[in-house]
């Protein structure tokens, strides 16, 4: 059985896990693309923090570390723009599969209340149904997720690198 079969046999649901897992994955390819290229830039963040603080870094330093950690959080918030659909994705993808096994044994007894148990291949597309979309909704799932794991993580790397480094700017020593 080739691809587009196994897409056939899953009807509608797996149609939808195809289209969340389209989305999911450009999505995340877009997240990459965006952290690599801050993550290249932020030197050039930690330089702008630092100028804009540096006038009153011989100040009150708790309440300069304040300000400036709630700076660097504002420019990392506009970066996880996007994640939340990533992980709704990987939720539900597990749910939609969940929705298609269910789907497909009730057609499968359906099936077998109508004609009875003589012909088996008159319930196997219900089962075929149910057996395509909990893989496909778990190949879904299991990407999504660490894909999502995998992004967070490097956004908090990069958050801690940053701060590292305004704190070495500020104070000249790591905390």
């Amino acid at each position: 059985m080739g691809i587009i079969e196994y897409i056939k046999a899953g009807g509608v649901i797996m149609e939808i896990l195809i289209a969340m897992n389209t989305v999911g994955i450009a999505l995340m390819i877009t997240k990459w693309v965006q952290y690599i290229i801050f993550n290249r830039k932020k030197r050039d963040y930690a330089d702008e923090i630092a100028d804009e603080f540096s006038s009153i870094a011989s100040g009150d330093k708790r309440a300069v570390l304040l300000i400036v950690k709630e700076l660097l959080q504002s420019r990392l918030r506009k970066m996880e723009k996007g994640m939340p659909t990533i992980k709704i994705i990987a939720t539900t993808a597990t749910l939609f599969g969940l929705l298609g096994t269910v789907v497909g044994v009730l057609m499968a007894f359906e099936a077998i209340g109508k004609v009875g148990m003589g012909d088996p291949s008159v319930f196997a597309k219900g089962i075929s149904m149910a057996l395509v979309t909990t893989v496909g909704g778990l190949v879904v799932a299991i990407i999504h997720t660490i894909g999502y794991n995998y992004l967070i993580a490097y956004l908090d790397n990069i958050e801690s690198q940053l701060e590292e480094e305004l704190l070495v700017r500020f104070y000249g020593s790591k905390r």
